[in-house]
């Protein structure tokens, strides 16, 4: 029986963070071919059903087309929100390379909610919304379970949300990435994930895409400044808190 072909690396991350982009960016370089369609995304190490169908399925659904000479990726942004995906693919890939991209939490969480209001999933404004978050959350029906409509501030405590990985696989095979180069230096942002993947760097790549996926309503609707106010609160703690899981000096727009 022939190996399973499955992927080199994985892409995760913060909704509304640019995930869409970076597999845009990873699927225009010649030595990267990624499990496809985008959309559906496979969460396969999140899901229960699929999880149980082994990694046989897994290879024939998203990568048996894949020339052994190419590196795959697959991208399923809710990895990040589950320590049973953490476990699940160290148990199934130990040697894979995970891609996290994150984003200032306060505007993560103010994007979610216009993505939201946007699908008609939120009518509340913003205020009300983060008030109901954990109401909400509890009762939240089967069908929400990954989209999470409702998780505005919860999915912003990024520490959290990925110490399960940085407890189970090695620093090396860990980048992550933020949101906010992207709209700055995308050439950068491209060079650090080519490398990170060991494949030829390809800078101008990043410059080439614009962004995807982004609210509608995003250029018309504001934050209430006190509202802003509240949750850099909220976030300071949090956000010191992956500071130091980074490494960092600075916190930066965490801080």
């Amino acid at each position: 029986m022939s190996a399973l072909r499955l992927p080199d690396f994985i892409i995760g991350g913060a909704p509304r963070s640019g995930t869409t982009w970076l597999y845009s960016l990873a699927a225009r370089h010649p030595e990267i071919e990624m499990a496809k369609p985008v959309v559906p995304e496979p969460k396969f190490f999140l899901r229960d059903d699929l999880y149980e169908k082994g990694l046989s399925y897994y290879s024939r659904t998203w990568f048996a087309f894949i020339p052994q000479d190419k590196h795959a990726g697959e991208k399923s942004t809710n990895y990040l929100e589950s320590a049973v995906a953490a476990e699940r693919i160290r148990r199934c890939l130990p040697a894979v390379r995970l891609v996290f991209i994150l984003r200032n939490p306060i505007d993560r969480a103010f994007s979610n909610y216009l993505w939201s209001r946007q699908s008609g999933l939120q009518a509340a404004d913003f205020e009300t919304a983060l008030a109901q978050e954990d109401a909400r959350e509890r009762d939240m029906p089967q069908a929400l379970r990954y989209s999470r409509p409702h998780a505005l501030f919860s999915r912003g405590l990024y520490a959290e949300l990925l110490r399960p990985y940085f407890l189970r696989f090695p620093r090396e095979q860990i980048l992550v990435l933020r949101f906010e180069d992207i709209l700055v230096a995308p050439e950068g942002v491209a060079e650090r994930f080519h490398c990170f993947l060991g494949i030829a760097p390809r800078p101008s790549d990043g410059t080439k895409l614009r962004r995807v996926n982004g609210s509608k309503e995003s250029n018309i609707a504001k934050m209430n400044e006190t509202t802003r106010e509240t949750l850099r609160s909220r976030y300071r703690e949090p956000n010191q808190q992956l500071a130091r899981l980074l490494g960092l000096g600075s916190a930066g727009w965490w801080d």
